[in-house]
């Protein structure tokens, strides 16, 4: 009977202690889950530059890396030439080996003194033609040191803008120097940049008013350009050599599709 009684107590108690922490553990679950959540919404975002390697990026129609873009405190740098663009020795554009359709890209940037460089997105490659024949342009620019800030129109070559079509406005970009802040989202045609957080340029790809922007600018009759993205609408992201130095950093792309 004392056996009996033992045993009885035995299995009891292993019971109530497996029920705790069963308990235990359910109480836990919503905790981890919550701590889980963060992770899963910056998985979203893939890093192009982390500061530390060129992985993904090559010359534009090139297998490697130009010389001239080299790593500095954990930016991407193109060391300027002073030749104006493409003028260094191993230099020239760069572009991330894989191609985006709808997509959001972050980005911060700063200039020296007179600097001037761009983002393409949407590029192609192709043969025999530079990167800006197929490629919308995110200007970037000291404003106050570089002449193209007053060419153009209506400040349509300034930083941010869409390159000699579209002025970002407002024009809120820092001195050279210091950083900058942007981004480009690119969904179904519709194009948004911004700069330091606010909205600053916004219009349609391939629609009639577009066509008709293009007709009415130098880049007009270029045919790879008008049809921005291809057959596919889709292209590279790329950086411009333009003589200067210019940097970048925590470069990162969602993808919207």
């Amino acid at each position: 009977m004392k056996k009996t009684f033992y045993l009885f107590t035995i299995i009891f108690a292993a019971m109530s202690y497996t029920s705790c922490a069963n308990a235990s553990k359910k109480e836990a679950a919503p905790e981890q889950t919550a701590e889980q959540a963060p992770a899963a919404a910056q998985d979203e975002w893939i890093t192009l530059f982390d500061g530390t390697g060129f992985d993904g990026w090559r010359g534009y129609g090139r297998t490697d890396m130009p010389k001239a873009w080299t790593i500095e405190d954990g930016a991407l740098k193109i060391n300027g030439s002073g030749q104006g663009e493409a003028g260094a020795k191993d230099g020239g554009d760069i572009i991330f080996d894989r191609k985006f359709k709808n997509f959001e890209l972050t980005f911060e940037w700063k200039v020296s003194k007179g600097g001037n460089s761009g983002i393409f997105y949407l590029a192609q490659e192709v043969q025999g033609d530079p990167i800006w024949k197929s490629s919308p342009e995110y200007q970037i620019l000291d404003n106050v040191n570089h002449v193209d800030a007053k060419l153009g129109k209506s400040g349509n070559r300034q930083s941010a803008s869409l390159y000699d079509l579209i002025p970002a406005v407002p024009q809120n970009s820092k001195p050279y120097g210091e950083w900058n802040t942007g981004s480009i989202i690119v969904f179904k045609g519709t194009v948004l940049h911004t700069q330091n957080g606010e909205n600053v340029v916004e219009y349609h790809l391939w629609t009639d008013d577009w066509k008709k922007m293009i007709e009415g600018s130098k880049f007009k009759g270029w045919e790879n350009f008008i049809n921005a993205g291809g057959e596919n609408r889709e292209g590279f992201i790329g950086l411009q050599d333009h003589g200067d130095d210019v940097w970048y950093r925590n470069i990162k792309i969602k993808i919207l599709d």
